[in-house]
């Protein structure tokens, strides 16, 4: 059995030297001024393996972290790997960084060396200089040697193994600083393993499949899951810069594309295109993905020929606590994420730790079947014991989600723990809120959260982007619109209160709303020209 992330990949090549591994499309080759077309598995072991001699004659051993600043591009990969066979971690950075969050995952991580774009590398050193830590950098494709490592390798003389560090990956931080999550070779070779035996509606053709992500190379979905399963099934991997929605089903045609990777925001924007006769023609047989709007889900299934296959999972979790819909009935347009699978343990409790009743929402807890209760979870939050006590508190690891379950044992998504608004003693959950926003013809999207109300506690107020073919000349109306088509839908305690116009949301990287900034957002708004007061339109129904 395989240990490492290396190991797998040194064995799918040695068994395909001459299939494809990645593929590079027009869209992405131009984004990055790299060529386009197919390297094969063969051609990228030789790359691994000058990259290990290079990194071995430089010093750089097991314990160490290095850093890439790399985005989505092919030369990512070839680094890890090639750090992976010496026992080193790799601390992937987000491209859009800027000056405090590097100081801050350079200082936290300690890392010595980061791989970089060459134009950010005066970044990343001036950063390393303000968090007061010897620093290098190297240009990915340099054929200078690489600078020797600083420190001995902290594990020397230990074995490398499938609980050595491979990756540290930081959190979004939707909410506070981002939590550096320790991943081992064994959370990462679960991934694959899970992934690679999917069955039902998500079956996994050996050295066949050709998977499609437009997700960052520094979260969990696009190293642990679509990178992972080429590793261990074969085939080829399509890893596009960014999601190009007006280009993504043709870069789907040209790459062969037959698994898609997806966010919730992409099914909407690639609704909001026209139909084209063309939409079915690809050859993708279904995608991965999670947070598809309700509104959303059938319609594109319809329209696109394959099924939005919806799946939850975190950073800490990873395949270990994987649940997913790959069954029938899959429940479309219901936020179903499928239903218990034999190797997890799930609970979903009250604010007390008691079991909630069927179809009523909880936080979900989860924890690996079987002796090992962390098995193939993250090893740990760096340098923050008592966080990871308490995400671990009673033996559970608590996710902050609500989820509810029916009475057939299916899962359904309500939301995070933290994004629930309390008005007047009544729990309201943003994303249900935002979901039925999304539907009015005027909205192309919107945000939730509460602010305070010196009555209710709490109050919801939504930020709306425009459609670009709404009539906004009359804001207040506009508003007074969109708070009546919520209250046709919804009780009338979760309709805005405040309606906000705003021409964009904050956002991750990954594109998920910035929980944090908007909660920090909607105190101030209340008041504003753009911020429309809809209160009194809430009204109890007799």
């Amino acid at each position: 059995m395989h240990a490492t992330v290396h190991d797998v990949f040194t064995a799918t090549a040695a068994r395909t030297p001459a299939a494809p591994f990645l593929f590079t499309e027009s869209v992405t080759a131009a984004a990055y001024g790299i060529p386009a077309g197919p390297i094969a598995w063969g051609e990228a072991a030789a790359e691994v393996e000058r990259l290990r001699a290079r990194y071995a004659e430089a010093g750089y051993g097991h314990g160490h972290r290095v850093g890439l600043l790399l985005e989505n591009r092919p030369v990512f990969l070839f680094h890890w790997l090639a750090l992976n066979a010496l026992g080193v971690s790799v601390v992937p950075i987000n491209a859009d960084m800027r000056s405090a969050e590097l100081v801050y995952l350079i200082g936290h991580s300690e890392i010595g060396l980061a791989v970089t774009l060459p134009s950010r590398a005066a970044d990343l050193r001036a950063a390393a200089a303000t968090a007061g830590i010897a620093f290098d950098t190297l240009a990915p494709e340099a054929l200078e040697p690489i600078p020797c490592a600083r420190t001995q390798p902290p594990r020397a003389g230990e074995p490398i193994g499938e609980h050595t560090e491979c990756g540290l990956l930081y959190t979004s931080g939707t909410t506070g600083r981002p939590k550096g999550c320790i991943l081992d070779n064994a959370y990462f070779l679960c991934a694959g393993r899970w992934y690679a035996a999917l069955d039902g509606v998500c079956s996994v053709r050996p050295d066949a499949e050709r998977v499609i992500t437009p997700l960052p190379l520094n979260h969990m979905n696009a190293m642990a899951f679509s990178t992972m399963v080429v590793l261990v099934a074969g085939g080829c991997l399509v890893q596009l810069d960014r999601f190009h929605p007006k280009s993504w089903l043709q870069s789907a045609r040209e790459s062969g594309a037959t698994i898609a990777h997806y966010l919730g925001v992409m099914p909407a924007m690639l609704l909001a295109a026209p139909p084209q006769a063309s939409d079915r023609e690809h050859a993708i047989r279904w995608g991965f993905g999670a947070g598809v709007d309700r509104k959303n889900h059938a319609p594109f299934e319809a329209r696109f020929g394959f099924p939005l296959v919806e799946a939850w999972a975190m950073t800490e979790t990873g395949a270990a606590a994987c649940v997913m819909a790959n069954r029938e009935p899959r429940l479309v347009g219901s936020s179903c994420f499928g239903r218990q699978p034999d190797f997890v343990e799930i609970r979903l409790v009250d604010d007390t730790g008691n079991e909630v009743a069927a179809d009523q929402p909880g936080e979900l807890w989860v924890r690996s079947a079987g002796a090992d209760p962390r098995r193939h979870f993250f090893s740990g939050y760096l340098k923050d014991e008592e966080a990871t006590r308490e995400a671990w508190a009673d033996g559970w690891f608590h996710t902050g989600d609500l989820v509810r379950r029916d009475a057939e044992g299916n899962f359904f998504f309500v939301d995070r723990k933290k994004n629930v608004i309390r008005r007047s003693g009544e729990n309201i959950s943003a994303v249900e809120v935002e979901s039925v926003l999304n539907q009015h013809p005027a909205v192309k999207t919107s945000a939730v959260a509460a602010t305070p109300d010196a009555v209710r506690g709490d109050e919801v107020l939504a930020c709306v982007v425009l459609r670009e073919d709404a009539d906004a000349s009359a804001p207040a109306a506009l508003a007074a619109d969109i708070v009546r088509h919520a209250l046709d839908q919804l009780a009338y305690y979760k309709a805005p209160g405040w309606v906000a116009f705003v021409d964009a949301l904050p956002l991750t990287a990954s594109q998920k709303i910035q929980r944090g900034e908007l909660r920090a957002l909607a105190q101030a708004l209340p008041g504003a020209a753009h911020c429309v007061d809809t209160r009194a339109m809430k009204k109890r129904q007799d």
